[in-house]
């Protein structure tokens, strides 16, 4: 396979396992580099693999059927892969503070569905780095955390 392939297959895989249905967090230690940084614009930036998996473990916690899947096919070139994709999940778990705008009491049963896209820098099998831009206006908004405004007139 060639590079591109190779770096297209470690993404499939943290994808399904560290985003998917069912979390893995062994594939951290598997296919994270030691300092990779993860970084969406609803939460501060993430640096290194403890701090990757506190993220995930809190957030899952939170929103026990925390969801994402790849909605188009990865795009790969050098050391770079990009994916689209959507998911979310639904608050039923402990307080949340980890949206930069804010946090959640517990609980609150409400629902987020979001896209995104995704660049991951891969280097020897191992992502150095998550980059991603998300709806967070959708998020933030399904989960009451900021409020639409009346466009044109209408209240």
């Amino acid at each position: 396979m060639s590079k591109e392939e190779d770096n297209k297959a470690v993404v499939g895989r943290w994808f399904t396992e560290f985003w998917g249905k069912n979390v893995n967090l062994a594939v951290i230690d598997e296919i994270a580099a030691p300092n990779m940084l993860l970084k969406y614009s609803l939460h501060e930036p993430r640096r290194g693999r403890e701090d990757i998996k506190a993220f995930m473990t809190d957030f899952r916690a939170a929103f026990p059927d925390l969801n994402f899947w790849g909605t188009a096919d990865l795009i790969a070139e050098g050391d770079y892969v990009v994916g689209h994709w959507e998911g979310g999940g639904t608050h039923t778990g402990p307080a949340h503070d980890d949206f930069l705008i804010g946090g959640l009491p517990a609980a609150t049963g409400r629902t987020m569905h979001f896209t995104g896209t995704t660049v991951l820098k891969v280097i020897d099998g191992k992502i150095v780095e998550e980059i991603g831009l998300d709806d967070g206006v959708t998020a933030l908004t399904q989960l009451g955390l900021i409020k639409a405004t009346a466009v044109n007139g209408d209240a």
